[in-house]
């Protein structure tokens, strides 16, 4: 029975630990609703092969998995470093252009215009803020030089933060406008932009998926929240972007980590207000990386990400390169089904009252989702039902949170694994060309045989009328099963 899935999703990253078809089909049975690609670390050929085999999942066995490719951004790194590096409080490691191996007094840093933007006194965050720095010198050319506050060991490859500088790399690098590209070529469901500190981010990106030859569709951008520009400007970042991540790792280095939690619950208030899906990511469940268990705080975090109003919370490396991706999954999705089963969780949510004076194209659609949500809330209404071309409806819907399923139906195969994503939201596939009436019996029939509903339920159904026209969502109905 479907009656029973869980409303919030669950997005699991690919990885070594992940990347077979039997583990990926196990994750799926165990509550995966969108993998995610990381193309920080990705190869071409690896990522051709785990999107084939994702579809076949989709196809074989009836699911829609959503993918996600998420673009590096202006992720700054140092080099390759020799083994058993170790930073002492008071050590100076010297930053440089130079390609060499490192260690734990010269280090290969990635970003070539460090010298110019850094200045003395500034800090420079490595591995997630794990080690601490202070710039005492840089030569504006090819060096810096930095005295070690909190020492560590010194690995290869690991992300560098610079919370006090103004960096003056773009949102897209060459890179990210390459994997743009070749996410666009295999019509991934939606593409995430890292670091974003301004709407122009988005602006920049939507104007490559515009100029794509084959990309027919509009994909989806999520704008990843990191920098605390990106909090600043949330508002103008909201009216561009398709969704919004909540990406803690470099936020909470970026930003003083005690201010995070907060910013947590402000971005998911606005993004729902803006009808736009929010993901809850970073270190959700990181104990379970190497232990079968995860810690009772990271069981808390979980749950209070769902309570918060999350669509979505992703797990990276607990997936990626974990000894148990598939128990990371199990795990969650009790977690997640355990809160939303709560009388807490389900009173939590109220539908969001939007200014009536604001009248555009889509007022008549907004107006007779929220008339569903409300007539739902207060009739015990099993399932809305709603037919979708573009999936706007199935977006609504989804922000007020309503405790019915959301049960969509559309001709559009490539907005069925899309809206996988969001909050509560069930897509079929649907393309009989009916009246109005039909319709409704059949996408009601169809409800029933999928398990959402059982006869005496009560339904509502979303409709344009006439059905075979273009129109929008303009008629609601209240039916018994």
């Amino acid at each position: 029975m479907n009656k029973f899935l869980k409303k919030t999703k669950i997005i699991a990253t690919l990885g070594p630990a992940s990347s077979s078809k039997e583990v990926m089909l196990d994750m799926v049975k165990a509550g995966v609703d969108v993998f995610r690609i990381n193309f920080s670390h990705a190869d071409y050929d690896l990522v051709r092969i785990n999107v084939n085999t994702i579809r076949e999942i989709n196809q074989e066995f009836g699911y829609t998995v959503s993918i996600l490719g998420d673009l590096q951004g202006p992720k700054l790194r140092v080099g390759v470093v020799k083994e058993g590096s170790y930073l002492n409080p008071g050590d100076i490691l010297t930053f440089t252009n130079e390609k060499i191996e490192g260690d734990s007094t010269k280090v290969y840093m990635t970003y070539q215009k460090f010298p110019q933007d850094v200045k003395v006194g500034e800090r420079i965050l490595i591995d997630d803020g794990k080690l601490v720095l202070e710039v005492i010198e840089t030569n504006e050319i090819d060096t810096v030089k930095a005295k070690t506050i909190q020492g560590g060991p010194l690995s290869s490859k690991k992300g560098v933060n610079l919370p006090n500088t103004n960096v003056s790399l773009p949102a897209l690098t060459e890179k990210d406008v390459e994997d743009a590209n070749f996410i666009l070529d295999l019509e991934l469901d939606w593409i995430a932009l890292s670091f974003v500190r301004h709407a122009q981010d988005i602006i920049d990106l939507k104007e490559i998926i515009k100029n794509h030859p084959t990309n027919k569709q509009k994909t989806p951008i999520i704008a990843k929240i990191e920098k605390p520009e990106g909090v600043k400007n949330i508002e103008q970042i909201l009216m561009e972007c398709d969704a919004i991540m909540v990406a803690r790792g470099d936020l909470g280095v970026e930003v003083p980590m005690e201010e995070v939690p907060a910013i947590q619950k402000t971005l998911v208030e606005k993004a729902r207000f803006h009808s736009k899906p929010v993901i809850i990511a970073t270190q959700m469940m990181e104990t379970m990386i190497n232990s079968l268990t995860p810690t009772r705080a990271e069981v808390n975090d979980v749950a209070n990400s769902v309570l918060d109003g999350a669509d979505a919370v992703m797990l990276s490396g607990e997936t990626s390169v974990g000894r148990y991706p598939v128990e990371v999954v199990e795990n969650m999705t009790k977690i997640v089904k355990n809160i939303e089963n709560t009388d807490f969780y389900q009173n939590k949510n109220a539908p969001i009252e939007k200014d009536i004076n604001c009248i555009d194209e889509r007022f008549l659609t907004n107006r007779i989702c929220l008339a569903a949500v409300r007539i739902a809330k207060s009739t015990n209404v099993e399932a809305i039902v709603t037919l979708t071309y573009s999936g706007y409806t199935a977006f609504q819907i989804s922000a007020h949170r309503p405790n019915s399923h959301i049960i969509v139906f559309s001709a559009n195969k490539r907005v069925i694994t899309m809206l996988n994503l969001l909050w509560g939201v069930r897509a079929y596939f649907y393309d009989m060309n009916k009246s109005t009436d039909e319709t409704i019996v059949q996408v009601n029939t169809l409800a029933h045989h999928y398990g959402f509903v059982e006869g005496g339920d009560y339904v509502i159904n979303l409709n344009a009328t006439p059905a075979n026209a273009d129109g929008k969502t303009n008629t609601l109905r209240l039916t018994t099963i």
